[in-house]
């Protein structure tokens, strides 16, 4: 299992519309998962030790990020085949489990992974109101456990302030984890 570092954010960088399937039933686009002040897409799976690490606080701050207009939803793009812990099946259970407050949709085709250029999981990408890229940096300081409590919340004041002004920190540390799972070509 590899581990890799997303790359520097591209400010500015629109976000690419998607129509997927959501373990809910429905299917859902920016538009409709998109808060008033901005949206956080993240790239997750439910195999990766990085992602299990930091699940709880992710769910934390995705509620808290809800109260000042801005909205998650979780994309799994991973090929289940050599993974059955990311089936559609198991992305359901999962969600259910730590009762997910964001829709948790799959990219099956791997299309939209490709097209946001995610590279890991977790791999996040905060937007603000207009679809404009000003994240794309790491949760915390967590890597494959979980790091102390007290630590630096980096996503979650990344996107405060992406509701608050529109615009995201100059700085940001890259996400790592583990390499989204490609079906061979």
């Amino acid at each position: 299992m590899a581990s890799l570092e997303t790359p520097i954010c591209d400010f500015g960088w629109k976000a690419i519309d998607f129509n997927l399937l959501g373990v809910d039933g429905k299917r859902h686009t920016l538009a409709s998962a998109k808060g008033e002040n901005g949206l956080l897409v993240m790239f997750i799976c439910n195999h990766c030790p990085y992602v299990k690490a930091v699940q709880d606080r992710i769910i934390r701050d995705v509620n808290e990020l809800k109260q000042h207009g801005i909205n998650a939803i979780a994309i799994m793009s991973n090929d289940p085949a050599d993974y059955p812990e990311d089936s559609f099946e198991n992305m359901t259970l999962v969600a259910k489990k730590l009762n997910y407050p964001f829709p948790y949709v799959w990219d099956e085709t791997q299309e939209i992974a490709k097209q946001y250029g995610a590279v890991c999981t977790p791999d996040f990408f905060g937007f603000n109101g207009q679809f404009e890229l000003q994240y794309r940096g790491r949760l915390d300081a967590s890597r494959k456990e979980a790091a102390p409590a007290d630590v630096r919340r980096d996503l979650f004041e990344a996107m405060l302030q992406i509701a608050k002004t529109g615009r995201g920190p100059k700085d940001q540390i890259p996400s790592i984890g583990c390499s989204i799972k490609w079906r061979a070509e």
